[in-house]
């Protein structure tokens, strides 16, 4: 039996999370990058944030990881949308990004962005 392939991750910023984004939708596959800020080892449950913008992260499936509150994380997963239109980021990728230059990331971010929408407006180009 074939299964469906795994997409890659859209890369996006916290502040995209929102209800009317594009990317803010049932099982998007998504690539975030915060600040962990807390983390439960109960649930597995952790919080990445970016500026005043947060995101739950469930990383059950990230046996490996060493997870540490106050660094840098970076992860790959599918967002589920909960009733109360809470997001929660089923990370299937994990990894720790300390060091990052972030002004430079949201920088090329930036320019990817640009370039996309340049190419799929004339994809001759």
């Amino acid at each position: 039996m074939a299964s469906s392939p795994m997409e890659s991750g859209a890369l996006v910023l916290l502040q995209d999370l929102h209800p009317f984004s594009p990317y803010f939708k049932q099982g998007a596959s998504l690539r975030v990058t915060g600040k962990l800020q807390g983390y439960s080892v109960e649930t597995a449950i952790a919080t990445v944030v970016d500026g005043n913008d947060s995101l739950k992260i469930d990383t059950k499936l990230l046996r490996e990881l060493n997870i540490r509150v106050g660094s840098m994380y970076q992860f790959i997963g599918e967002l589920h949308i909960e009733p109360n239109n809470e997001a929660v980021l089923q990370a299937r990728v994990g990894r720790n990004v300390d060091g990052i230059d972030l002004k430079l990331y949201y920088q090329s971010l930036q320019l990817l962005r640009q370039f996309q929408a340049n190419h799929l407006k004339n994809p001759t180009a």
